[in-house]
């Protein structure tokens, strides 16, 4: 079975950029039609991932096949803020958790309680700011799973949470981290042999899951930026000129991604006494490519 297990839908509320947080949404993609683009590209299961919403559920509830989750914000006790994904949640958990989520540890033995599991996503993206090495001690301690797939993010930050996941011995999840139409289904996690949701989830709690699909690119986010920016016009029309700065913003987005994988993975492989090798940064000219 197969699974896009990070996904986003208009209920995920106003984009966390400080300079877009008044005018853009982190998804305008409505739920129903976010189900039906999910099952026409293979997902035998769907799920949704808002940031700290469970609102979805009341259009998709009806749907057999269909569990709900959440992304997490939270903060660590260094002040950063990471996104955890919990799956197959109620809309009791949702209320605990998010009475939890700024005390990792209690949110933690809560989640282990309820027998949920639940990732640390993009850890080698600075897309939720800055990290400490204490942040990533933590995760090691108290999270069972790492997604090591994220299909919004390049290649050398998916290679960096993959070798982490495996030296540390975490589940691997992954999913395509869509906030528009273009990505969903694209990135998913697949069990073998699982024939229910119930056996979907008891197959990567085993370790039989695997994180498939594409990585990001420069070109994702373009068209990612794009679909989103799509939305702020159909609602704000007079801020067209802002999209002149789109390919600004991605190229200026990429160099410091990848310096930041790249270093996080270097000071916490310095660590271990595990050894192995890590994929090398994509070159600029492969930036622009989807990698499978």
């Amino acid at each position: 079975m197969k699974c896009d297990l990070h996904v986003h839908t208009v209920h995920s509320g106003m984009c966390t950029l400080p300079w877009l947080h008044r005018v853009a949404r982190e998804s305008y993609n409505q739920p129903e039609e976010l189900y039906q683009l999910l099952k026409r590209r293979g997902m035998d299961l769907v799920t949704v991932t808002d940031h700290d919403s469970v609102d979805a559920a009341e259009a998709l509830r009806r749907h057999p096949d269909f569990f709900l989750s959440e992304e997490v914000t939270c903060q660590t006790p260094s002040g950063n803020s990471i996104h955890v994904g919990v799956y197959d949640i109620s809309e009791r958990d949702h209320i605990e958790i998010q009475r939890r989520r700024n005390d990792l540890e209690a949110l933690a033995a809560y989640l282990g309680q309820r027998g949920l599991l639940f990732s640390i996503h993009h850890p080698f993206s600075a897309v939720t700011g800055r990290r400490e090495a204490e942040d990533f001690d933590l995760a090691e301690a108290l999270f069972p799973a790492v997604e090591t797939r994220n299909g919004q993010m390049l290649e050398c930050s998916n290679h960096s949470s993959e070798d982490w996941a495996r030296r540390t011995g975490k589940i691997g999840v992954a999913g395509s981290d869509g906030h528009t139409l273009a990505a969903p289904g694209k990135t998913y996690t697949e069990v073998s042999g699982a024939r229910s949701k119930e056996e979907f989830l008891q197959g990567l709690r085993a370790g039989r899951g695997l994180a498939a699909g594409e990585m990001g690119s420069c070109w994702k986010l373009m068209q990612e930026i794009a679909g989103i920016g799509g939305g702020v016009l159909r609602e704000n029309p007079a801020l067209l000129p802002l999209v002149a700065f789109v390919p600004l913003f991605v190229l200026g987005n990429a160099l410091p991604e990848m310096l930041f994988a790249y270093r996080w993975s270097r000071r916490l492989r310095a660590g271990s006494r595990i050894g192995g090798e890590i994929a090398c940064p994509p070159t600029p000219d492969r930036l622009w490519e989807p990698a499978q």
